[in-house]
């Protein structure tokens, strides 16, 4: 199913805004999260954004309390001798924590997103889109990754971990680049079917790596790209995963957003060590996505 008719279709299928907690490690005023953070939004979700207050990648999933700041915030985006965390006064949704990615999404679980739900905690959370990919042995060390597992293992929060292979540093206060635009709809698209699939929205100890293709040639819109059911790591001694495009042995992540014709990987994967999720798990992933996932060529 085309994603624009996947969102055309969302009040049927018993979609609806919820409450939506959101990190990254890329920083909280990197644009990737804001353009997310505004599509949710858009999209009608009750969204809190908690995230580092400068870029934090590649530190899995390391946790410790914040300080306070003696330098200004990613960007210039809150000045020099801040406390250990802090908000954008004109728009107290978007926050940020002098910590790790974890940090962060515990401190959104935890203080930040109650405030605005009248204590109740996020019914899902989200993390990324992350600048550049994370595949195979880069998901051990993506903080992006670490905030996702942190919210779907000792939070028992259902979550997505977004990923995009374009790269490049982006300030929120720059023109919003076509590609923040493009994964930010993307990561809407699936964020949104997750939801019209019904609680639980994932099962236990369950969070998805989802990474896109570069937007760029053939692949600038979102109705250009397509969904594939992948896994995490190769699997050579792996049991089998679940029944999929006629095997049982599913693409690996590389393989899918390696191929022509804009493929996203969408992987189910195990909270406990950041592998791919059992066959049986795969399997409830696949019956909730599947009018949206597609078989590579």
């Amino acid at each position: 199913m085309r994603a624009e008719v996947l969102l055309a279709l969302l009040p049927a299928l018993g979609a609806h805004g919820i409450r939506i907690i959101q990190s990254n490690d890329d920083g909280w005023a990197e644009q990737y999260v804001r353009s997310f953070h505004n599509a949710l939004i858009a999209s009608g979700h009750d969204t809190v954004l908690s995230a580092p207050a400068e870029n934090k990648s590649g530190t899995s999933s390391l946790d410790a309390e914040p300080a306070p700041r003696d330098s200004p915030c990613q960007y210039d985006s809150c000045p020099a001798g801040s406390g250990p965390i802090g908000r954008d006064e004109t728009s107290p949704r978007l926050n940020w924590v002098n910590s790790f990615p974890v940090t962060s999404m515990r401190y959104g679980i935890d203080t930040t997103g109650p405030q605005f739900w009248n204590g109740e905690a996020p019914e899902l959370a989200v993390s990324g889109p992350n600048v550049g990919s994370n595949l195979y042995l880069a998901v051990r060390f993506s903080g992006t990754v670490g905030s996702a597992v942190y919210a779907a293992k000792d939070a028992k929060i259902p979550a997505l971990a977004f990923s995009g292979a374009s790269d490049g540093t982006l300030s929120y206060a720059s023109p919003e680049e076509q590609r923040s635009k493009v994964y930010a709809e993307l990561a809407t698209t699936l964020t949104n079917a997750v939801i019209a699939s019904g609680k639980p929205y994932l099962p236990e100890d369950v969070f998805l790596n989802v990474n896109f293709p570069k937007a760029e040639g053939q692949c600038t819109e979102a109705s250009q790209f397509k969904w594939v059911l992948s896994r995490i790591n190769v699997g050579l001694f792996s049991s089998p995963d679940t029944e999929q495009c006629g095997g049982t042995r599913l693409p690996t992540e590389t393989s899918v957003v390696d191929t022509d014709g804009c493929y996203i990987s969408v992987s189910v994967g195990d909270a406990n060590d950041k592998t791919t999720a059992s066959a049986e798990k795969q399997a409830v992933v696949l019956k909730k996505l599947e009018s949206l996932l597609t078989c590579l060529p």
